[in-house]
């Protein structure tokens, strides 16, 4: 039967599976817009290429198959770049499909023409232009496959405007999954023998793949053979913090006592990530241990230092291949104080400044009136009432520092942060997080900064029934880099104020539910209120610019 190429496009996400696509309509795909009319896919309309990108590596992220995001060319091309950089660094899996003028307008500078290579070469895995009818639905399971192979990341497809609508009889080709590498059992012999030799071994969890729960029993084995258990920065949903070898996280906000007991470590297994320089105080920690590399990708991109073993296999092919070790053969006579102090510190960082209070019979340390909300009791509250049983995204900036400590996670694939530092992720990526699980809380949380850069994107919530919470944090600056500025330039602020409006009457202006908090005293009830609305809400938390992230030696 005979189709139009952007209508075999089409047909053959839908082979993939893909639910849903993120996209910012052009005229330079048409055709697949037209495909997508009468497609089981949902198409999710966004109001910016920036919001539709981070959706999509959203949706990558939360699901472990690769987000699928549509722009057209030029201006549309350049807005979604800022998720492939993120798709990129982050190592999350994404298709870009990006418009482009008609074939006979090449090379003449035409109305929104660019290089598609030029501009994306340099930051995907793959760039490529279907330039045959027949083989469109080729090229687009490949781009799939690709974006999920190895160490998974961006791949960039274009789509001239004219051949979209070019007649082809090629079929829609077949599923070809990315392959799933395992240890063979020589190799997992081998780091079984390293860790019982070892006195102070740890596991460190980065990267995606911990979607199937696999974290839950890979913690599970860690506990039994006495081994604590850190995660990269931003990947601390890999395994349930109730674990009894959750250990914490490494990187930005993380605790003094958690990079202490990284740097004690005489034996490192990085599973699903590498040593990279935010994990490794900027290269300066680790480097010289004894390391063992679980990670899927044979080049070990982005590691830096030392490599004992590298062991090619995906979290979940990993954990699967230990389900047949015993403990006791990894435990050697390693004592079980090891792994409790590592648990206890991280546990003494992330208690609740109430908690502490009574735990230590002192009153909870008040936050001056004028100062506004106490982030410490409000993310503390916001814990209590998620109970580790939501998807946490985030913007970046030391406003989600507060969340990251107090928060907990007790989900496999519940957290979605920019491991790039990227602004304007935790908005898109809550949208997203409510259409992917609708079962489940989504809570953005965000300083005044980040939420405006894709708060625009409130709008594509309430028309695809997505009910996100969203929680501004505002201090009318840009505070990490007012951090960086009082370090090396103290009272010279400049270039990082901010005028912000009332974000609660923004939110009420779309007819979600939205409330201003200016005081401590006042976060729970308004929290309960937020919780309980049907659709999106926003709680728009006040603070003195002088408010900081908690200091990581505070416990």
């Amino acid at each position: 039967m005979s189709q139009s190429a952007g209508h075999l496009i089409v047909r053959t996400l839908e082979s993939h599976g893909v639910e849903r696509i993120y996209a910012v309509p052009g005229e330079s795909y048409l055709d697949v817009l037209d495909g997508l009319h009468d497609s089981p896919i949902e198409t999710v309309v966004c109001r910016h290429e920036g919001g539709a990108g981070f959706m999509a590596l959203a949706e990558g992220r939360l699901t472990g198959r690769p987000g699928i995001a549509m722009v057209t060319r030029g201006p549309g091309a350049a807005n979604v770049m800022i998720s492939v950089h993120t798709s990129w660094q982050d190592a999350t899996a994404l298709v870009v499909f990006v418009g482009l003028v008609p074939v006979a307008d090449r090379e003449r500078d035409a109305f929104q023409e660019f290089s598609l290579t030029g501009w994306f070469g340099s930051t995907a895995k793959r760039v490529m232009t279907i330039d045959d009818p027949d083989r469109a639905g080729e090229l687009v399971a490949e781009a799939i496959r690709i974006a999920a192979s190895g160490r998974p990341g961006p791949v960039v497809v274009g789509l001239p405007e004219d051949l979209l609508m070019h007649q082809t009889a090629s079929p829609v080709p077949a599923v070809t999954r990315a392959p799933r590498p395992a240890p063979a059992a020589d190799e997992l012999q081998e780091l079984v023998q390293r860790l019982a030799r070892a006195e102070r071994p740890a596991l460190v969890l980065g990267g995606d793949g911990w979607h199937d729960g696999c974290g839950s029993l890979l913690a599970d084995f860690a506990g039994a053979a006495g081994i604590p258990v850190f995660s990269d920065w931003r990947a601390y949903d890999a395994i349930p913090h109730t674990s009894p070898a959750w250990a914490g996280w490494l990187g930005y906000g993380r605790a003094d006592a958690v990079v202490a007991g990284y740097g004690a470590a005489d034996l490192l297994v990085f599973v699903g990530g590498t040593r990279s320089d935010v994990l490794s105080e900027g290269y300066t920690l680790g480097l010289d241990t004894e390391t063992v590399l679980v990670l899927s990708d044979p080049n070990a991109a982005t590691h830096a230092g030392r490599i004992d073993q590298h062991i090619l296999a995906t979290p979940a092919t990993f954990t699967a291949a230990l389900a047949a070790v015993e403990p006791a053969a990894a435990r050697g006579n390693r004592a079980d104080t090891w792994v409790q102090e590592r648990a206890t510190a991280q546990r003494a960082f992330a208690t609740h400044r109430a908690d502490a209070a009574v735990a230590t019979g002192e009153p909870a340390a008040a936050t001056p009136a004028d100062l506004g909300v106490d982030l410490g009791v409000a993310f503390g509250l916001l814990d209590d009432r998620l109970a580790g049983n939501a998807t946490l995204t985030f913007g970046a900036g030391n406003a989600t520092i507060w969340a990251h400590r107090f928060v907990q996670h007790h989900l496999p694939a519940s957290l979605v942060g920019a491991r790039n530092g990227a602004m304007g992720l935790a908005v898109p990526a809550a949208i997203a997080a409510s259409l992917a699980h609708p079962g489940r809380r989504a809570v953005a949380v965000c300083g005044d900064g980040d939420f405006l850069m894709n708060g625009q994107e409130l709008a594509t919530a309430f028309a695809h029934g997505a009910a996100p919470l969203v929680i501004v944090v505002d201090n009318g600056i840009y505070g990490t880099i007012v951090q960086h500025q009082e370090r090396h330039y103290p009272g010279r602020p400049s270039g990082t104020a901010m005028a912000n409006p009332n974000f609660a009457e923004l939110m009420r202006s779309f007819g979600g539910h939205g409330e201003r908090v200016t005081r401590t005293e006042d976060v729970a009830a308004a929290l309960d209120r937020a919780l309980a609305a049907t659709g999106p809400a926003l709680l728009h938390l006040v603070v003195d610019a002088s408010v900081m992230p908690p200091a990581s030696s505070e416990v």
